[in-house]
């Protein structure tokens, strides 16, 4: 069950009307307690001077007979129904008593001095009390007045206090409504500005908002969001297209040759020739999906691998063993000069050079070397495939690693990688949370793999290239 209200504005709202409400009733409860106190304390000094008073006037008296023949002395005095006056002998006999409520004679202990308090068997009864000496004896004077009158003006004060406090909190409410539909405004904008970015229109971006600095921080976000989902959406689209033409090519080649098988009749040596030429395509089509699929996997989200050591020296020999014939078919000499070890997944650092060494291969001048070496520089270790030949122009550096890409189409052989060997790279090199870059010059092209050294267990070592 949603307790809290879906809209933001009544929740400020409310928030605000709740905390005006326990400022307002702190400030209201401290009033009233303070009220009630000064109150009770005018009451105790007024039966403290009735106290006074009254020994004043029997230290003038001569008797307290005299004192009871006359009343008008201490009743004009007292003026009121709720104030009371015993004067109390020895033996607890009343001598004068104005009891407008017919209450029973208090019994309270002796003292020398004025003592305040409630009456033992009526709490709505505040008594002052003192004994004094007198020709006649002991006698106790007690002077007393009823709360009521308090009561009910502290009970139309409480009244007052919650009328005004409801008022404040509907107030509160209502000023707090206002001033968030006012402060909400920039999110109104902000939202209806969001809502207007579609697939369609991913190159707007939303205001700043420089003079709210929350929402500029949020605005900013999403605007870097944006930028993300612009340029993935770009090479989706980029992507697709590729992926449209380079499989046209074959497509188009078997569809081609299967139309002019079906012209005519022909020798069965041209029926192998033709299905010879389409079993390279439907493998050059194979090879792509795998590639495709590979990929796809690489990049999950929850994609995760097994890091094991790997003997680098060891595996490169593997490497140089399996493209020997490659090689040699070019001239081309193999130099293993790798060593240390590496926390990786065996496979996939075997697919990342394997696809470096056969873009090396393919690209490297003939009767040449290619030589693969380690390096430790810091906290990083690095992997280089070097191939001498021509050198890569610049322009084309930064985009080696993207898929589909080739420096020159028509450098197509039978057995490339589709332009997804590089892809494949830097992929694998992502799911290590390592990097793969290259560098081209005069002397030949170089491409790194650099790990970091949480997964390098090799010692540093200087290592020839």
């Amino acid at each position: 069950m949603r307790l809290s209200p879906r809209t933001l504005s009544l929740r400020l709202a409310l928030m605000f009307a709740l905390s005006s409400c326990m400022l307002l009733g702190a400030v209201a409860a401290y009033l009233y307690h303070s009220l009630e106190r000064e109150i009770l304390w005018r009451d105790d000094q007024a039966l403290l001077g009735r106290l006074q008073r009254m020994q004043a006037i029997l230290n003038d008296t001569e008797s307290i007979e005299a004192l009871r023949n006359r009343p008008q002395l201490y009743e004009n005095m007292l003026g009121n129904r709720d104030s009371f006056l015993w004067i109390v002998d020895a033996s607890d006999r009343a001598l004068i008593e104005v009891n407008p409520g017919s209450l029973p004679l208090p019994e309270l202990p002796d003292t020398s001095s004025p003592v305040l308090g409630n009456a033992p068997n009526n709490s709505s009864l505040r008594l002052a009390w003192l004994d004094v000496a007198s020709p006649g004896g002991s006698l106790k004077l007690i002077a007393g007045k009823r709360s009521d009158e308090r009561d009910q003006m502290l009970g139309a004060y409480r009244a007052k206090i919650w009328m005004a406090l409801g008022a404040g909190v509907f107030l509160a409410f209502a000023l707090g409504w206002l001033v968030s539909q006012r402060g909400l405004r920039p999110v109104r904008t902000l939202a209806a500005q969001a809502a207007g970015i579609d697939a369609r229109h991913l190159h707007l971006r939303l205001d700043d908002f420089a003079d709210t600095a929350e929402l500029q921080i949020l605005s900013q976000a999403l605007n870097q969001m944006l930028d993300r989902l612009e340029q993935g959406f770009a090479q989706l689209s980029r992507f697709s297209e590729d992926l449209a033409h380079e499989m046209r090519t074959p497509l188009t080649n078997l569809l081609g040759q299967s139309q002019q098988l079906l012209g005519r009749n022909r020798s069965p040596e041209e029926y192998q020739n033709a299905l010879a030429s389409n079993l390279e395509e439907y493998e050059r089509l194979a090879r792509m999906i795998d590639s495709m699929l590979f990929l796809a996997r690489c990049e999950q989200p929850m994609a995760t691998i097994k890091r094991e050591p790997v003997d680098l020296q060891a595996l490169v020999e593997q490497l140089c063993e399996y493209f020997e014939g490659m090689a040699e078919d070019r001239g081309i000499l193999l130099v293993n000069r790798s060593h240390g070890q590496l926390e990786a997944e065996p496979e996939l650092l075997r697919r990342a050079l394997a696809n470096l060494l056969a873009n090396a291969l393919r690209y490297g001048a003939a009767d040449s070397q290619v030589t693969i070496s380690t390096r430790m520089e810091g906290n990083s270790l690095e992997i280089l495939v070097h191939n001498q030949g021509n050198p890569i122009e610049a322009a084309h550096l930064p985009h080696l690693f993207k898929r589909f890409y080739r420096c020159d189409a028509s450098r197509n052989q039978p057995d490339d990688s589709g332009g997804l060997g590089l892809a494949i790279v830097q992929s694998i090199m992502h799911a290590h949370a390592g990097e793969a870059s290259v560098k081209s010059d005069a002397t030949g092209t170089v491409f790194s793999l650099h790990f970091t050294t949480s997964q390098s267990l090799g010692k540093r070592s200087a290592l020839a290239r």
